[in-house]
C-alpha cells in the first residue's frame, strides 16, 4: 500500500454523525474558495458500486426525499454523510463528488449559520476530495461557530496536517484533546501525529485505546473496529514486525470479511515473506473489486518480480488510466502518479512537474518526499538533496523515506550519508517495498564494496 494513501486514510475515515445545530453566535463569513468539482446535485443517474446494504437502504431513502424536496437539508446533509460512508466502503470516487455536491446543495438552500450540518459536511467532504484549502477555511469557519465543540479543530488539525502545518495542527489537536481526550477520532488523530514525529510507541498505544474504544462500545460500526487494527497492522509492519502486523491484519478481516485495506496489506506480507504466488492471488482479488491506483501500481510490481511483464505492464497501464481520468482523480491522486512515475523511471520530466506543482500547495513532508524523489530521478540532484530534508524534519520513521534520502546522498557524492540512510531503510523495515528494497540492499552493498578498496 502506497504511504500517500495511508496517510489519508489514517486522516479522513473517522468521522463523528453530529446533529444539526440551530444557531450559533458567529456572523457568517467567507465561504472559503470554491472546491474544484462542480456545485450542482442531483441523486445519481447511473448505477454506482454498491456498498453495504444497510448504507445503500439508508442513501435510496434520503435520495427519494431529495427527489420529492429539493430544499430538504436534513436529507441533503444526511445523504452527504452516506457517500463519504459508500466511498470508504467501495473506493469509488464518484461517491465523493456526489457527498461534496449534496453539502454544497445543502448550504444553499440555508447560509452555515443557520445550517452548521451543512458546513460539517462540506469540510469533510473537501478534506476526502483532497480540496485542503477550502477544508482548511470551513473547518475554521465550525471552530468559531462551535468553540465548545471538537468536531471543528479535528477537521481543522487533519487539513492543516494535509498542508504541512504541522505547528498550526499541533495546537488544534490540543483544543481537540481538551474537549474530547478519550474519543476513538481523537486518539486516531493524536497516534498519525506521533507517527510522523517518529514516536511510534505512543502511537501504537493510542491505536490501541482506539481499538479498546470501538470494541467497548455498541454504537461504533465494525469497519471502525476493523481500521483501528488494520492501522495497528501498518505501524507493526512499518517497523519490520511482521507476525504482530499480520496478527492485527486477520482480525480486521475476521471483523470485516474481504476488508480491502486489510487485504492489501496482507498481501504485502505476503510478498515481504516471499510468498509472491499468494501475494499476487490476494492482491489480484483486492485490485479488481476496487478502483485504487495504488493498488493496481502494487500488483503490476508483483507481477514483474514474477516475470509475467506483460500483465505488469496492463496493471501500470491501469494506474495511469486511474489517477487522470477526470479532475476528481487528478486531485485524489496526482502525487501517487508522480511517486509511481519515479518509481518506475517513466515520464520523469512530467512526474518531477506533477510534485512540484503538487507541493507548491500541500507543503507536509510527503509531499516533500514524492518532489524529492521525482527531481533525483530528473537528474536534479541539487534540489532534491534540499527537499529530502524537508521530508526528514519531523524524525518520521519510515523506511521509504531512509531509502530515497540514502540514494539522493549517494547520487550527490556523499556516501557516509548514503550508508546511514539505507542501513536504517534496511533495518527499520527490510522489506518495506517489494522491489526498492531490494534496490536499497543492492546500493548498499555497492557502497560498502566501493568502501573496502
Amino acid at each position: 500500500m502506497n504511504r500517500c494513501r495511508i496517510q489519508a486514510l489514517s486522516l479522513t475515515l473517522i468521522s463523528l454523525m453530529l446533529p444539526a445545530t440551530p444557531g450559533c453566535q458567529r456572523q457568517p463569513g467567507n465561504q472559503g474558495t470554491p472546491s474544484v468539482i462542480s456545485d450542482s446535485f442531483a441523486p445519481p443517474a447511473i448505477a454506482l458500486a454498491r456498498g453495504d446494504e444497510t448504507t445503500m437502504s439508508a442513501v435510496r431513502f434520503l435520495e427519494d426525499r431529495v427527489k420529492s424536496d429539493p430544499d430538504d437539508i436534513v436529507a441533503l446533509n444526511k445523504l452527504s454523510g452516506y457517500y463519504l460512508q459508500l466511498h470508504r466502503e467501495t473506493d469509488e470516487p464518484a461517491y465523493l463528488e456526489l457527498a461534496l455536491h449534496a453539502a454544497q446543495a445543502s448550504l444553499r438552500v440555508v447560509p452555515a449559520d443557520q445550517n452548521l450540518s451543512g458546513l460539517r459536511a462540506l469540510a469533510q467532504a473537501e478534506l476526502e476530495t483532497h480540496d485542503f484549502v477550502s477544508a482548511r477555511q470551513h473547518a475554521r469557519d465550525l471552530t468559531e461557530y462551535e468553540p465548545q465543540r471538537s468536531f471543528g479543530f479535528q477537521l481543522l488539525g487533519d487539513a492543516l496536517m494535509e498542508l504541512g502545518d504541522y505547528d498550526g495542527a499541533a495546537r488544534n489537536y490540543e483544543r481537540m484533546e481538551q474537549l474530547d481526550a478519550d474519543s476513538i477520532a481523537t486518539q486516531a488523530r493524536l497516534a498519525n501525529f506521533d507517527l510522523l514525529h517518529g514516536n511510534t510507541a505512543s502511537a501504537r498505544k493510542r491505536y490501541q485505546a482506539a481499538l479498546n474504544q470501538a470494541r467497548a462500545s455498541s454504537m461504533v460500526s465494525s469497519e471502525i473496529t476493523a481500521w483501528c487494527h488494520w492501522r495497528l497492522g501498518e505501524v507493526e509492519m512499518a517497523t519490520g514486525q511482521y507476525q504482530r502486523a499480520e496478527f492485527h491484519f486477520r482480525n480486521a478481516l475476521a471483523t470485516v470479511k474481504d476488508y480491502s485495506h486489510a487485504l492489501a496489506s496482507l498481501a504485502r506480507l505476503r510478498a515481504a515473506r516471499g510468498d509472491l504466488p499468494g501475494a499476487i492471488e490476494m492482491l489480484e482479488t483486492v485490485a479488481g473489486g476496487h478502483s485504487d491506483p495504488a493498488d493496481a501500481a502494487a500488483l503490476g510490481d508483483l507481477y514483474q518480480l514474477a516475470g509475467r511483464a506483460s500483465d505488469a505492464e496492463q496493471q501500470y497501464s491501469v494506474v495511469e488510466r486511474l489517477s487522470q481520468q477526470s479532475k476528481l482523480h487528478s486531485a485524489l491522486y496526482h502525487r501517487h502518479l508522480a511517486l509511481f512515475w519515479a518509481d518506475h523511471d517513466r515520464n520523469l520530466d512530467k512526474a518531477y512537474e506533477l510534485a512540484r506543482k503538487e507541493y507548491e500547495t500541500r507543503r507536509d513532508i510527503y509531499g516533500a518526499d514524492v518532489l524529492a524523489w521525482a527531481a533525483f530521478k530528473a537528474g536534479k540532484i541539487q534540489e532534491a538533496e534540499t527537499t529530502i530534508k524537508e521530508a526528514l524534519r519531523l524524525g518520521t520513521q519510515d523506511a521509504r523515506l531512509f531509502y530515497h534520502a540514502g540514494m539522493i546522498a549517494r547520487a550527490a557524492g556523499d556516501q557516509t550519508n548514503a550508508t546511514d540512510f539505507l542501513r536504517r531503510a534496511i533495518k527499520l523495515n527490510p522489506h518495506f517495498d517489494p522491489r526498492e528494497s531490494v534496490n536499497a540492499a543492492r546500493a548498499l552493498k555497492e557502497i560498502t564494496m566501493i568502501a573496502t578498496r
